[in-house]
């Protein structure tokens, strides 16, 4: 493990966090008015998807560097999640440092806008970030000991499994929403207009915390499994050095 890796992909992911912070300034500024309350005041189609390219370029932003930096795809997954936790925890910090938003780490937030909306309070995603931030520190610091750290199939399943649970938590209650007004099939062939129209229409009602805390388990898991595969590996190769 290099701590100026570490060091400066926290330097970019914390700058990037202010710049996402800056954006969402410039928006209240400029469109919400009278903040980020439910439901949304409508936005321009044009501005909408703006905003969502912006989250997909945001992400391959973050991957770039995590690409640069790893020279294993395990160290640059590591690298990945890395900075992804440090951009969203510094996108809060910045936010309440300038507008002394969020009120509290309950309030609603939209995360995401991939391919759906995605609902939680800030405080689950921060959380998935600190045990992100303590997975990639495992994953370098058993790495400095032995080349050959990898995930198993055991653990990988374990991890997507509880990433899904945890996406299918943050969308739940939005799509609750839009089907109580159409169909699933209704959708496919929905304009696309009237369900941008329909979205803004949104207020979340529910966060589905024992769907959420299913996947931060397995998630937990994942990350238990790859820890204590890994400190017996290195326990032998310690005592055999040792002999």
């Amino acid at each position: 493990m290099k701590p100026q890796t570490i060091f400066w992909i926290t330097v970019f992911a914390a700058s990037m966090g202010y710049f996402e912070s800056a954006i969402v300034i410039y928006l209240r500024q400029n469109v919400y008015f009278g903040g980020f309350a439910f439901p949304l005041q409508p936005i321009s189609k044009e501005l909408a998807t703006t905003e969502i390219i912006r989250e997909a370029f945001s992400l391959l932003m973050l991957l770039s560097v995590s690409m640069l930096a790893g020279k294993t795809a395990t160290r640059r997954f590591a690298y990945f999640i890395f900075s992804f936790a440090v951009w969203d925890i510094f996108y809060y910090i910045f936010l309440k440092i300038l507008i002394n938003w969020p009120e509290s780490l309950m309030t609603m937030d939209i995360l995401f806008l991939l391919p759906v909306t995605w609902i939680g309070p800030v405080i689950a995603p921060l959380m998935l970030s600190v045990i992100m931030i303590l997975f990639t520190l495992l994953i370098l610091y058993y790495s400095a000991r032995h080349e050959q750290v990898q995930l198993k199939t055991q653990e990988l399943l374990m991890l997507i499994t509880g990433s899904v649970i945890v996406i299918i938590s943050f969308i739940q209650d939005y799509i609750r929403f839009i089907l109580s007004h159409y169909s699933f099939v209704d959708i496919w062939s929905l304009p696309a207009n009237d369900l941008f129209k329909l979205s803004v229409q949104y207020y979340p009602r529910d966060f589905y915390w024992p769907v959420y805390w299913a996947g931060f388990i397995f998630i937990l898991t994942g990350i238990g499994l790859f820890a204590k595969r890994n400190y017996f590996i290195t326990s032998v190769q310690r005592k055999f050095l040792n002999d």
